[in-house]
Order: structure tokens, then C-alpha cells, then sequence
């Protein structure tokens, strides 16, 4: 909410605006607050050093800033379609007109999705036999057993990172199937009105995320709090939840003691697996999206077309 709205307010209402304002922002995920300050600042930054006009800016300023980002060679068309969103909103937010909504500025952009390709580099899947290798360089210890039920749990409950730094021990329900998580709050579920995601009992104790979490909760004795934290050379349990970059290390690390390239994986690997591996096994469109908590058939049927690549495939019929 801008400030601009309340110009001339009587003094009484400065503090219900003042929550008001508070409230709007929180409309809006951290994250996202974040990476709108960061592509703002870039955009006015690059303004100021040609003495242009950054609010408002210019159509024309507009086009020039995002052909001068694709000529560098240094941003993808996702990074630049991220700055031309950061200015949208600036100039929303200040009740001005937008100097994206023009046909200038689609075309442009029409042509550097074409130029520079608008497919985002996709990182590997951790389908059921790649988590299998990776489980197995993973010892007893606490971190062992941490690492492993996080792996598990994170690909069997299709979680982003962000959701999986997020759950407490009170998010845990377990029942005579398996396990309810409740997730509180996720990327699809601003407003917090809370969702659950149903893990059954794996076919094998070994790669089992119902066993899994049991036995780190037991050697962890966390009855409450983060469910998933630093561990310490010397074993100790930290406090605090571990961050999402923490889950993408982890992934990362566990790659290549398998022996596999870390740089092909990423902390949404697991989410991505579960949907690649269930397509495979010829899941349901439905039942994936039930897991994921997907709002789009778009993505998941990427997924689904690329775990059934191979299944009815026309050169595999043909005898070669």
C-alpha cells in the first residue's frame, strides 16, 4: 500500500493506516519482497548512471534496459523477465502507468526470448534410483539419520526446500499407514490456510521416509520445534531450522559422494523426482498434482512426459 494513497488522513487513522500497510506487505512472501527490492535497485542504479528517469520511467528507457541485459550475455530471459515484473509493480504501486504494458516493450521481448532461448536450465530429477545411490553413502550417525529422513521425506511428500525448512515436529502426525505432515504455509498457500500431504510406509525399511523420520526424531529426542537442524562436528543438535540453501548443499553433497555430477542437482531435485518417478510408474495426472500440491497441469506434465519417454516410445517399436 503506498503511502500516496493518504495524503490528507486526520491524525486518528495514522495507526490503523500504519497496520494497514503492514498488513499489505505481508501479503506478500519474503522472498518475493526480497527479489523486487534487489531487480528494483538494479533498474534504478543503471537509470541514474545515464541521468534517466527511473519512476516514471519511459517506455523507451524500458526497452533499452532490457536489450542492454540481454547483449551482456549475463542474464537469462527468466532474470530479465524478473526485472521488467520489479518495474511493473514499482510503478503499480505509485499509481502510475506501467511502461511495461506496451507494444514496444512485448515486442522487444518477443525477440530476446527468441535470441537468447526462453527454456530454463532444468537441473536433474532425483528419481527413486538415483535417492536409492544416494542413501547409500549415508552412515548412523545423527546427521546420517538426518540427511536420510530429509531426502526421503522431501522426495516421498514432493516438498520445495522452502516447505521442508519450514515444518516443526508439531506438523507430524503419525497414523497405522504412515505419516501426515501439515504444511502451514507454502510458495501456492500465502494466506496460511494449511494443507497436508499423506506419506505412506515404504515397501522397504531401507528406503522408507516413515522409518526414516522415526529413527532421526529418536536419535535427535526433538519433541518439539524445527524438525530439521545444523548439526555440529562433535554431533550436537543446533537450534535453529536449517536454511534452504542448507537443503540444496545437503543434496549436493550427497550427489557426489554417490559419485554423481552435484552441479546437475538442486534443492527442487526431490519435488521433481517424485512427480518424474510416479509419472513413470503411471501415476495419474490427478494423484501427482494431489502430491505435489501443483495449481497447473503445465509443469506436471513436463514431468509426466519425461518419465514416460521411453514408455510406447515409436523408435522402440520399430526393431532397431
Amino acid at each position: 500500500m503506498s503511502s500516496d494513497l493518504t495524503p490528507y488522513q486526520p491524525a486518528e487513522l495514522a495507526a490503523p493506516l500504519d497496520q494497514a500497510r503492514a498488513y499489505a506487505e505481508q501479503g506478500t512472501a519474503k522472498n518475493t519482497r526480497a527479489a523486487l527490492v534487489r531487480a528494483w535497485s538494479h533498474f534504478s542504479t543503471w537509470c541514474e548512471a545515464r541521468a534517466l528517469t527511473c519512476l516514471p520511467a519511459e517506455p523507451a528507457t524500458v526497452a533499452a534496459y532490457v536489450a542492454a541485459l540481454a547483449s551482456s550475455g549475463d542474464y537469462k530471459v527468466a532474470t530479465i523477465e524478473q526485472r521488467l515484473w520489479a518495474i511493473s509493480k514499482r510503478h503499480q504501486g505509485a499509481h502510475l502507468l506501467n511502461p511495461t504494458k506496451t507494444a514496444e516493450i512485448h515486442e522487444v521481448m518477443k525477440g530476446i526470448r527468441r535470441a537468447l532461448g526462453a527454456a530454463q536450465e532444468q537441473k536433474a530429477p532425483i528419481v527413486t534410483e538415483v535417492l536409492r545411490v544416494m542413501l547409500g553413502t549415508l552412515d548412523t550417525s545423527r546427521a546420517g539419520l538426518r540427511d536420510r529422513a530429509l531426502l526421503l521425506v522431501g522426495f516421498a511428500g514432493a516438498f520445495r526446500r522452502s516447505e521442508l525448512v519450514s515444518l516443526t515436529v508439531a506438523d507430524l502426525a503419525f497414523k497405522p499407514q504412515g505419516l501426515v505432515i501439515t504444511l502451514r504455509r507454502s510458495k501456492t498457500d500465502q494466506e496460511g490456510e494449511g494443507t497436508q500431504r499423506a506419506i505412506p510406509y515404504g515397501l522397504s525399511p531401507a528406503t522408507c521416509p516413515v522409518r526414516a523420520l522415526k529413527a532421526w526424531l529418536d536419535a535427535s529426542e526433538l519433541v518439539s520445534g524445527a524438525l530439521w537442524r545444523p548439526i555440529d562436528r562433535h554431533g550436537n543438535i543446533g537450534a535453529a531450522a536449517l536454511t534452504s540453501h542448507a537443503v540444496a548443499r545437503l543434496i549436493k553433497r550427497c550427489a557426489a559422494a554417490a559419485g554423481l555430477n552435484p552441479g546437475d542437482f538442486s534443492g527442487h531435485s526431490l519435488r521433481a523426482g517424485l512427480a518424474t518417478a510416479a509419472a513413470a510408474a503411471g501415476v495419474s495426472e490427478r494423484q501427482i498434482m494431489a502430491q505435489t500440491g501443483h495449481k497447473s497441469e503445465r509443469m506436471v506434465r513436463r514431468y509426466i512426459r519425461q518419465g514416460t519417454q521411453f514408455k510406447d516410445n515409436a523408435a522402440g517399436a520399430v526393431g532397431l
